[in-house]
């Protein structure tokens, strides 16, 4: 797993997930975990390399009296693209 942090200058940052075949099917174990026991939660951790990054991200259940402040997105398509079914 990879992840790199972009700066995009407005007040806002980019966080990129890069994802191995392995990696995808754990993090739908642990997403299956915590669906299934929302007290549970997990994180994906820092090599800590370098002085300065992503530290920690942690997954958790969202309270029911929390509001949104992400979407998930579908496929990401080029211009013009449309989905192949």
């Amino acid at each position: 797993m990879r992840a790199s942090l972009e700066d995009w200058n407005n007040g806002r940052v980019e966080i990129e997930v890069g994802l191995t075949a392995r990696d995808i099917d754990r993090l739908i174990t642990l997403l299956q975990m915590i669906k299934a026991d929302p007290s549970q939660h997990f994180h994906a951790s820092s090599d800590f390399v370098g002085v300065s990054g992503i530290g920690q991200i942690t997954f958790q259940a969202q309270q029911s009296n929390e509001m949104d402040n992400l979407t998930l997105g579908g496929q990401a398509l080029g211009a013009g693209e449309q989905i192949k079914i």
